[in-house]
């Protein structure tokens, strides 16, 4: 190869860049050297390193690409670039005990290039500038955590939702979309499914996937079972992770969510003032010590969607003393009607108070009904 001028030997002038600081293990890297002096033919494309006497050599470890030709930018640029995709290693990602990765090194230049390579090693770019002056520059290559988010803090019954992973590493192929798997539950469907985010292009590393929410329905595809006051929940598991992780360790990387309805939760459930009635449920209009007698409530699901619900009944004396605490738990299906009792035995005499509350659930108590009362005086 001729150029234009002889190189100076002792403050040789030509720059090597890649289009990044750090790579992950199958990115692509771009390759810039400013060259003037191998700008042989201004009227015509040059190209340098293509050849075992003034060689580019790519290497990232125990393997390398040499000799790697680089081409002129434009016609008397002077600039020389080229590209090599990284293909990592032999490695599972998605957790299924197979490879996902098809590691491979061959190549020539400028764009056909393909180079094996490992965590925490770099890729170094190699010019032979001139006879025994050879310029070099390095990246390093490593893998990061991933990170995942709901892209709203807080969905409304009928809102599509969306998540999103953002990790390099799963950039597989660089000239393709890849996708991975993601799982999404919900309190009200703790198992949840598994969707696949596809990535927003050939080359982000960034995953997105849509969620429709439904309260009528299983869960199923990109849908998720889930009612008012649930926390969602999408989870990633990263086989992905940069020292002091083990080429082998997974982490679990986990967003929430809430999911709500426009409707209030203290109107999701209607009630109506407790009864006391015999074991017959006939009303009793007076109240004695020692005999059995049942609580009764109406409860009504104001909602078109089934709802999980635990209904309580506290009884206190004259003092506020509570002398019974019992609950019901169950599940309504949409508009249903319900008619619930509990059983109690007052052991004296006196003015009690009975309190009835509607709550989504013991676990994480959320009121989807005002309270109701009624005063009885036993004899």
């Amino acid at each position: 190869m001729a150029y234009a001028q002889i190189p100076d030997y002792n403050n040789p002038y030509s720059p090597i860049f890649t289009d990044k600081a750090v790579y992950t293990w199958t990115d692509k890297v771009v390759i810039t050297i400013v060259a003037p002096s191998w700008n042989a033919e201004k009227f015509a494309i040059d190209s340098i390193g293509g050849d075992e006497e003034h060689f580019v050599k790519i290497s990232t470890g125990k393997n390398s690409l040499k000799p790697y030709k680089l081409t002129e930018t434009d016609v008397n640029s002077g600039t020389f670039v080229g590209e090599v995709i990284l293909t990592g290693f032999s490695h599972d990602v998605d957790g299924d005990g197979k490879p996902d990765t098809n590691p491979r090194t061959f190549g020539s230049g400028p764009t056909n290039g393909f180079l094996e390579a490992e965590r925490d090693k770099s890729i170094t770019i190699s010019f032979e500038f001139a006879d025994g002056v050879v310029l070099t520059h390095s990246a390093p290559i490593s893998w990061s955590i991933g990170t995942i988010k709901f892209l709203e803090p807080q969905y409304m019954v009928g809102n599509t939702g969306t998540i999103r992973v953002i990790d390099p590493d799963m950039n597989l192929n660089p000239e393709t979309i890849d996708h991975i798997p993601v799982k999404i539950s919900s309190d009200s469907d703790i198992a949840g499914v598994t969707v696949n985010a596809l990535e927003t292009g050939k080359d982000s590393g960034v995953f997105e996937e849509k969620i429709i929410f439904a309260q009528n329905s299983v869960s199923s595809g990109n849908r998720l079972f889930a009612i008012p006051s649930d926390t969602l929940y999408a989870k990633y598991e990263d086989r992905t992770l940069p020292q002091p992780y083990n080429i082998s360790d997974e982490l679990d990387i986990i967003a929430t969510s809430s999911f709500e309805s426009n409707v209030p939760a203290m109107e999701r459930i209607a009630i109506e003032k407790p009864i006391a009635t015999d074991r017959s449920g006939n009303a009793l209009e007076e109240l004695y010590v020692n005999n059995q007698l049942q609580i009764v409530s109406k409860i009504m699901n104001t909602q078109n969607f089934g709802q999980n619900f635990v209904h309580i009944v506290q009884i206190t004396n004259e003092n506020g003393i509570i002398v019974s605490l019992t609950w019901i738990e169950g599940q309504f299906d949409a508009n249903q009607k319900l008619e619930l009792s509990q059983s109690w035995m007052p052991a004296k005499t006196g003015e009690y108070r009975v309190e009835t509350f509607v709550w989504n659930s013991l676990k994480k108590p959320t009121p989807i009904s005002f309270p109701n009362s009624q005063t009885y005086f036993v004899q």
